[in-house]
């Protein structure tokens, strides 16, 4: 991909460059840099909405404070495109989110303009906290800065943050609330409507803007008028926002700002450098801003694939995938049970839940918890108490947050939650951050938990169905993100704990379970086909292990347990030691994901990368025959 020629764009090398522009040059910066980012996004995928949103106040920032002196704390990084561009990096949008390319969110090894990694939501104010000690521990001049969205103002580390941050009396911590309305998908709860009361009220700042304009244009009397006049306003303040939360927490609240005008939001930003205290500056921002199609519907082109800018109806949301299946499925059998309900966090569009949030609008049976996954546990749990079947529909990588509610909460006195956890395994270009393997090894090590990893879309809504109606307790059903694997013509879907190909007993076994499937039977093929004697058990049940399972694993010389999860503390070191413990004699094999973080690039690369594609699994095969190793 080669981007286009930008008259202004094409002069910056970095932000000391924005100094030397006109306003009208800094208005045409802002028109180029959108231009860029649908290009260039529209090309390789990636979040484009909440990019678009925030390019006026990317611009401001890198006006008013001296990256990387000034550290810019992005929340989530999911909104740092334009501070990339202006940061050294225009020419690595062409291979953005690809292997070996520019990351889609900050990487501090990519930068020293990006202060801190951020993949997740909520996590700004407690990171700039600690980089504003730091440095004033260091001895270190510059501000801190953190930019959240108002989405990430529902998460509850938020809250920790800006609790601590309002501790710091010097002046050198700037919050930036970009309020959008929107988080992925539209907010929701107490504080938006907080928000929107001060959106409404925000007549005191605009008022302002207005006297001073008027006031500076009378002559000669001016400038000393402004300054007479900048104690009754402050007064006024205290009558519009005396009581408000930010105030009261410790903090200068500035706003609200359009966060489409360049010359007010540096302004406000000047002004925020000035004062000796804590600031938050409230900026609005309009989610996909300069592109209608992702300004009427910033849901959809929050996270896109490749789509033709110049179509109204690219990028289509496809059908095509396990999230689909899980969301109309779920809504099928609450048609026909009252007592299920369906809970997300800030997913309702690419968890699958739209589906059941439109059938059962109004009845009270969907919640949309906010970017609040701990609180969503924990709600779960309160639901099943009273008998109600709850199914928490979030991201593998975002369950973490939730692991000690799901101790604490689900499991020492047990509830019946059902966790359908998306984009399990490998995710592709969303990189270290996103990556979903570790959720089979912590929750293996909660007691009276079940885990069920189907391979296809059949055996998702059988799996779904068993954990919902023949299960106890905490009952997790995983599946990649995308679409089911290609298997052989005669794989049929079930829900039983495995599936054999192959003889009962022999040289060989290769274990797996989920998407992977598609990989080792392609491998098992092969390896067929060149005259090795050896059998496929697939399991889909995989926590706790299947007793028949590992007496036909106890039939085999030789067994290669396959995972695309994290190797310590996964399912193939549960199935290894199970074998040890039975005395078993043979060798095991274990091939998972080694201790390590695997960047960004596509599924398909991300398993060769991990030696988890069909092609070195075979070769793993055949050349542990030769070399005698194992486990």
């Amino acid at each position: 991909m080669q981007l286009g020629k930008r008259a202004v764009l094409d002069k910056i090398n970095s932000p000391r460059s924005l100094r030397y522009l006109s306003d009208a040059q800094l208005e045409q910066l802002c028109a180029e840099l959108r231009e860029e980012l649908i290009e260039g996004v529209s090309a390789t995928g990636g979040h484009l909405a909440s990019n678009l949103g925030v390019v006026e106040l990317t611009v401001a920032l890198h006006l008013v404070f001296q990256s990387p002196t000034d550290q810019i704390v992005w929340d989530v990084g999911h909104q740092c495109y334009t501070h990339k561009l202006l940061t050294g990096r225009r020419h690595g949008l062409e291979h953005l989110r690809q292997k070996g390319g520019m990351a889609g969110f900050p990487k501090p090894s990519e930068s020293i303009h990006d202060a801190f990694v951020a993949g997740h939501a909520s996590t700004s104010l407690s990171v700039a906290d600690g980089l504003a000690r730091g440095k004033e521990l260091l001895g270190e001049e510059g501000y801190v800065i953190a930019v959240i969205g108002d989405g990430a103002l529902t998460g509850g580390l938020a809250y920790e943050g800006l609790n601590n941050l309002a501790r710091k009396k010097d002046g050198k911590v700037i919050v930036v609330l970009n309020d959008n309305k929107m988080s992925i998908s539209k907010n929701v709860g107490g504080l938006t409507k907080y928000l929107s009361r001060l959106r409404t009220t925000g007549s005191y700042y605009k008022l302002k803007n207005i006297t001073k304009s008027a006031l500076k244009s009378v002559p000669y009397m001016g400038e000393g008028m402004v300054e007479m006049a900048g104690g009754v306003l402050s007064q006024m303040k205290d009558v519009f926002y005396r009581s408000g939360f930010f105030e009261d927490m410790g903090y200068t609240y500035m706003g609200p700002v359009d966060g489409h005008d360049l010359t007010a939001l540096r302004d406000a930003l000047e002004q925020a450098k000035t004062l000796q205290r804590p600031v938050l500056l409230h900026v609005e921002t309009v989610k996909g801003k300069g592109f209608p199609q992702a300004e009427s519907n910033p849901g959809a082109y929050h996270g896109v694939s490749k789509f033709d800018p110049k179509d109204p109806n690219s990028p289509l949301p496809s059908s095509d995938s396990f999230s689909d299946v899980f969301g109309r499925h779920l809504t099928r059998l609450a048609a026909q049970d009252n007592r299920i309900c369906a809970v997300t966090a800030a997913m309702k569009y690419a968890t699958g839940l739209y589906h059941f949030s439109r059938r059962f609008q109004g009845q009270g049976r969907f919640f949309d918890v906010g970017i609040a996954e701990a609180h969503g546990v924990t709600f779960c749990a309160g639901l099943a108490s009273k008998g109600l079947l709850p199914v928490f529909a979030v991201y593998s990588s975002f369950l973490q947050r939730g692991y000690d509610q799901l101790i604490h909460d689900c499991s020492i006195y047990p509830q019946h939650v059902v966790l359908a956890i998306d984009r399990a395994g490998l995710v592709g270009e969303d990189g270290e951050t996103h990556q979903g393997v570790f959720d089979c090894a912590y929750l293996s090590s909660i007691p009276g938990t079940s885990i069920y990893a189907p391979a296809t879309y059949g055996e998702l809504q059988l799996c779904l169905e068993e954990a919902l109606y023949r299960q106890k307790g905490l009952c997790a059903v995983r599946y990649p993100r995308g679409a089911q694997p290609v298997l052989e013509p005669a794989y049929q879907a079930d829900c039983t704990d495995f599936h054999l190909l192959g003889p009962r007993k022999g040289k060989t076994l290769l274990v797996t379970y989920g998407r992977l499937y598609g990989e080792v039977s392609q491998a098992h093929k092969a390896l067929t086909q060149q005259g090795e004697e050896v059998s496929l058990l697939k399991l889909t049940r995989i926590w706790p292990l299947e007793t028949q399972a590992l007496e036909i694993a106890g039939g085999f010389d030789r067994v290669f347990f396959l995972e695309e999860g994290i190797r310590w503390g996964g399912i193939g070191e549960h199935f290894a030691l199970a074998l040890m413990e039975r005395d078993y004699g043979g060798r095991v094999f274990l091939r998972a994901i080694d201790n390590r973080f695997v960047p960004q690039g596509t599924v398909e690369e991300q398993l060769e990368m991990v030696g988890l594609n069909a092609a070195s699994i075979v070769k793993m095969v055949i050349e542990s025959g030769k070399k005698g190793e194992s486990l």
